[in-house]
């Protein structure tokens, strides 16, 4: 099942050439077959060779008979003893030089290895191979299509959600504010705050704001005349007229309504010139002078230890994985269909501009390359530790599976060929014998 499910998910063309490869199962089922079909070739010729053999006398004919029968168990019999001397000791023997593949399992391993190591994993092979691939226009070209996009970007989206669920909420705030509290507020905030602050000075873009503030300043004091009563009123003599409340009261509201209208509209006004030099000056302080400097780091120490502050920020991460979470699930989200639609726009892109693709498959390959030199030899050594963890029975199954089949062959060939070999000399001994 779990074979079938990987399978799935494959590519069509990788799919077919994995479901044309045999299974174990069926390998050894194959191997077993050819090894009765081998031995009962021998076992023929070994009941041919006694039948000529007893007869020959009276067929002198069967002479030819016995000599390819003999050889042909001769042959047999050799090959036999290779095949079975790869993997064990033939008839539990032990005889110098077999079971070569049990014995010799670690230093196999470390030759396979290393053979992997230079034979394909070299910087010249890895190049010349990448150098004749458009991998970039594969990969772009295979994006292009919706389902391919639709399953990357689910497949992205399904491993960062995985990520996000197993971030620790506790540990993840604690990184959180030590990241902020070494790069936020350990460092002094007054020089840069300072230059800052001039520099938005000499630009002029301080104007836009106090505009922006002096209008809605306009709008309030417009709206809300009765604010001046509370604060005028009650500080009045109470054997005053109410009348006379009221005069105050609007004249007093008429005058910061006419003050706040009159800088807004004069951008000379000697108020917003106060406010200018005020501004420059506190600029200068806060990046020369150290008594603002460190009433300004006081202040930010203050508010940072607050309670507040840190149960704002626990809420903040709290919220950002809760959102995080829910717009990563969402299937038929709006995330999740821009993301489809950007990486079909980006290989799109990618097929439409040659040197856009050819820069891509230079940085690959660079890529391909800077893996390779580094973990080349990780690769050999993760190769041999593999092999040399195998028990050594466990080995030999399985190379015996995979390749057993077709070593059965030679047991076969060496039947035919021995047979064969037998029959010519035996002939051209009896023509020598006769000539003679």
């Amino acid at each position: 099942m779990q074979r079938r499910a990987q399978a799935e998910h494959r590519p069509p063309a990788v799919q077919r050439r994995v479901s044309a490869l045999p299974t174990d199962a069926e390998r050894r089922l194959a191997l077993r077959r050819m090894k009765v079909l081998a031995t009962s070739l021998l076992a023929v010729a070994a009941v041919v060779f006694a039948v000529a053999f007893a007869l020959q006398d009276r067929y002198p004919w069967l002479g030819y008979v016995r000599a390819a029968a003999e050889g042909a168990m001769v042959g047999a019999l050799a090959d036999w003893f290779a095949v079975t001397a790869l993997f064990r000791h033939p008839l539990g023997l032990r005889i110098p030089h077999t079971a070569i593949i049990p014995t010799r399992k670690d230093e196999i391993g470390a030759s396979l290895g290393e053979f992997v190591e230079t034979n394909f994993l070299s910087d010249a092979v890895v190049a010349g191979k990448l150098g004749t691939i458009d991998l970039a226009g594969a990969v772009a070209d295979w994006l292009t299509e919706p389902q391919n996009s639709r399953r990357v970007v689910a497949e992205s989206f399904r491993g960062l959600t995985g990520l996000v669920a197993l971030l620790d909420d506790d540990r993840m705030r604690e990184a959180l504010e030590a990241v902020v509290r070494t790069h936020v507020v350990a460092p002094v905030w007054g020089p840069p705050l300072g230059r800052l602050g001039a520099r938005v000075l000499d630009s002029g873009g301080h104007h836009e704001a106090v505009d922006l503030l002096l209008d809605r300043l306009d709008e309030w004091l417009a709206a809300n005349p009765e604010a001046f009563g509370p604060v005028v009123s009650r500080r009045l003599p109470s054997w005053l007229p109410s009348f006379v409340d009221r005069m105050i009261d609007e004249r007093l509201h008429a005058e910061a309504l006419r003050f706040v209208r009159e800088m807004r509209d004069d951008p000379d006004h000697r108020l917003r010139r106060s406010l200018d030099e005020y501004l420059a000056q506190l600029a200068d302080r806060l990046q020369h002078d150290e008594a603002t400097i460190d009433r300004l780091e006081l202040a930010k120490g203050r508010a940072f230890d607050d309670p507040r502050i840190r149960e704002l920020a626990a809420s903040t991460w709290t919220a950002a994985r809760s959102a995080a979470m829910d717009a990563l699930s969402d299937e038929d989200g709006e995330l999740r269909r821009r993301a489809e639609a950007v990486v079909a726009d980006v290989a799109r892109r990618v097929l439409a501009d040659d040197d856009l693709r050819a820069s891509l498959n230079r940085r690959l390959t660079d890529a391909a390359l800077h893996l390779v030199t580094s973990y080349r030899s990780d690769i050999s050594h993760v190769i041999t530790e593999t092999v040399q963890s195998w028990d050594a029975a466990e080995t030999t199954e399985k190379i015996e599976t995979q390749v057993g089949r077709d070593l059965q062959f030679i047991r076969i060939n060496g039947t035919v060929v021995g047979a064969l070999a037998g029959l010519a000399i035996y002939a051209v001994a009896t023509g020598v014998s006769a000539l003679l």
